[in-house]
């Protein structure tokens, strides 16, 4: 029996976190309008997964194939106010962004190393697959060889990833305080008009 993608429901720190089996929403949802017939988020689309309309969580699908990232599909309140919204938006578009640059990289890496191994196994005048078929490897001290050089090439790559990461990082946390703070003074006002009753 194949096994079932897991999917996540997680929301804000009261909610416990919880694992779901997923196995009617495993399917690739084809769009807004469709995944809204079935009961289904229409942001899902394309991710391979699809949390049900009624859920009130964020859902953390399983790895993309290409980035190796978990893909988020965001919960949105029907009253979501102008300060939460920006904060959703900025997580999307950082998830967006890593999304791209590890699938862009992880891309490039696999073929810079093939080409890397072809490389050196003709060098050699040996062929990519050995007489049983297997695909012939190279041994650890070379493939350090092509990490080192992909990792020096690549250098300013990472920077520009690295301080971009930590700007969107820091622009969420600072929403997340903000957010924070008008849910507890929401809390205390609504609180300070049941006691006057």
């Amino acid at each position: 029996m194949a096994a079932l993608p897991l999917l996540r429901a997680g929301g804000s720190c009261r909610r416990h976190r919880r694992l779901l089996i997923a196995s009617s929403f495993s399917s690739c949802s084809t769009g807004g309008g469709r995944a809204a017939e079935r009961g289904e988020r229409p942001d899902s689309a394309g991710l391979g997964f699809s949390p049900p309309a009624h859920s009130h969580n964020d859902w953390i699908g399983p790895p993309d194939k290409h980035s190796n990232l978990r893909p988020v599909i965001f919960y949105v309140p029907p009253e979501e106010s102008p300060l939460e919204r920006r904060l959703r938006e900025a997580r999307q578009e950082a998830q967006a962004c890593n999304q791209r640059f590890w699938a862009r990289h992880n891309c490039a890496f696999r073929q810079e190393k093939e080409e890397f191994i072809y490389s050196r196994l003709k060098a050699k005048g040996r062929e990519m697959r050995d007489e049983t078929g297997q695909k012939a490897t190279l041994n650890a001290e070379e493939m350090a060889d092509f990490y080192k050089d992909f990792l020096s090439k690549n250098f300013r790559k990472h920077m520009q990833y690295n301080r971009d990461w930590y700007k969107r990082n820091f622009t969420i946390t600072f929403l997340m305080g903000q957010v924070a703070l008008a849910r507890a003074l929401r809390w205390l006002r609504w609180k300070k008009k049941n006691v006057e009753r």
